[in-house]
């Protein structure tokens, strides 16, 4: 045998040899795919923070964009109608696990799959709601990450009183379609009369409408604003928070992001955090854990965001108390 044939010969075992490691790699960097359905507008600044702390945090795991996974993304626009078509269509991509941003995104993903996996953020009554068995078993195709209990909606209107002693009457802005917003609301109704105060629900829908409803509730006099937690809530907390200006309302509001926009004071989790958590969730479900094996895991922190400006605007004067329990002050 001439040298020339023996080292093809060589070449050609070599090549062999290797092929299986290389086909190996690629199995290794196969695209993973990933839903997230967000039931805001896709230019909203607070959900697009969120997702990207999702982003983020998938990355800090290993997770990258384009080399070893995908994430399709619906953005709703806050309609329900919308919100259950854009699930539908998530569902028909084929993911292997979607992030679901609040009620507003879960409930339509519970009635489109009861098997593709689903983390939530940002959902209050998980129970209630009918997504999990129980917060320690979820048993079935989801689990993820409460924002508070039901008893934080009794602190807000605590806080209310405290930075508004003259008000009497408060009136409560929750969406009535979601489990949660029946919830918040009956918390708060529980709390009302040790305050002295008087409680009305405002159903949160169209900014016309919230417009309207909170004039007419003004017109009364002594009265406040409870911004309870939901989706349409951060849809239209631009309108919301121009409202308890206009009329001067003072308000107390459930996530940090509204006061830096104008909202008098806010009380609750850090609901960025919740999003980046959920990535941890995303990667466990991956690696082949499942979501009904995973507990749904509350908030360990609350924050208390000031604007003193707000207060100002409204001949508020904060009571030092409030002040020195306060995460951060906006002056």
């Amino acid at each position: 045998m001439r040298r020339r044939d023996f080292i093809a010969i060589l070449g050609g075992a070599g090549a062999t040899a290797s092929m299986p490691l290389a086909v190996g790699a690629q199995q290794a960097e196969r695209v993973r795919r990933i839903g997230a359905l967000m039931p805001t507008g896709i230019d909203d600044t607070v959900a697009k923070t969120r997702l990207a702390a999702f982003q983020d945090g998938l990355a800090q795991l290993g997770w990258i964009e384009g080399r070893n996974m995908r994430i399709d993304v619906r953005w709703s626009g806050g309609g329900s109608d919308e919100t259950h078509k854009q699930a539908a269509e998530l569902i028909a991509l084929g993911p292997e696990v979607i992030l679901a941003h609040g009620n507003a995104a879960m409930a339509p993903l519970r009635r489109v799959t009861r098997s593709v996996p689903v983390v939530f953020a940002i959902v209050p009554d998980p129970v209630g709601a009918g997504f999990v068995n129980s917060l320690a078993r979820p048993g079935g195709n989801a689990t993820g990450f409460t924002p508070f209990e039901f008893s934080i909606s009794g602190k807000w209107l605590e806080l209310l009183k405290e930075i508004a002693p003259d008000v009497k009457r408060a009136a409560i802005l929750r969406d009535a379609d979601i489990a949660a917003g029946i919830g918040q609301f009956g918390a708060i109704q529980n709390a009302a009369p040790s305050l002295g105060l008087q409680v009305s629900p405002i159903d949160v829908r169209t900014a016309s409408e919230i417009e309207r409803a909170v004039a007419e509730f003004a017109r009364a006099g002594n009265g406040g604003l409870i911004i309870t937690g939901s989706s349409l809530a951060t849809v239209h907390r631009d309108p919301i928070i121009a409202a308890a200006a206009r009329h001067k309302l003072p308000a107390v509001y459930y996530g940090r992001f509204f006061v830096p926009a104008g909202g008098l004071i806010s009380y609750g989790p850090d609901l960025v955090d919740q999003f980046r958590r959920a990535a941890g969730y995303v990667d466990r479900i991956l690696k082949g854990e499942k979501p009904a094996d995973l507990p749904v895991q509350a908030p360990t922190k609350y924050e208390l965001v000031i604007n003193l400006k707000t207060a100002k605007a409204l001949s508020l004067t904060v009571p030092p108390a409030v002040l020195a329990r306060a995460d951060e002050v906006i002056e």
